[in-house]
């Protein structure tokens, strides 16, 4: 009788799935990078970026003065706007000014707005992720339309 192969698993794990699964749409829809989070685990996939961040990963940089002088609470609110006030999509997906088709706006240009409120919404794999604003202020300047796809790092309002 002639010996048994060991037989494959027909699958690969979950996770390695998924990571497939990710990248297949970023192949088949032209996206540069995408990211899901689910049940608390956050998995991003990105084209041409790997190299970028084992150098970030390897060699960290040292915390800007002005993020040191910070408390915690008030550094975690700036993730997403620079010095100037300019609050960036933390992601790729598209911008929504409104809660809902017909609805007025989250902001308008001259609105003021509180720390956390909600400015704006991406849509991202069918996730509506709410953007608050990172600090008070008065709206100066919006940068995208209702509707406008966005990318990662994108302006998005300008917060003064």
């Amino acid at each position: 009788m002639p010996a048994k192969k060991p037989s494959k698993p027909s699958s690969q794990t979950p996770e390695l799935d998924l990571v497939n699964n990710l990248a297949k749409i970023l192949n088949t829809t032209g996206l540069s990078e995408i990211e899901l989070e689910q049940k608390g685990v956050r998995v991003r996939v990105s084209k041409g970026m790997a190299v970028a961040q084992h150098h970030m990963i390897a060699a960290p940089l040292a915390p800007a003065p002005l993020a040191a002088a910070l408390p915690a609470a008030a550094a975690a609110s700036t993730v997403g706007a620079d010095v100037q006030g300019t609050v960036k999509s933390p992601m790729v997906g598209t911008a929504y000014l409104t809660s809902a088709p017909g609805a007025a706006p989250f902001v308008a240009i001259g609105s003021e707005v509180k720390l956390g409120q909600t400015v704006l919404i991406i849509e991202a794999m069918k996730t509506m992720n709410q953007i608050p604003a990172p600090r008070a202020g008065k709206v100066t300047s919006i940068f995208v339309e209702n509707g406008q796809p966005v990318e990662f790092g994108e302006p998005l309002l300008a917060i003064e």
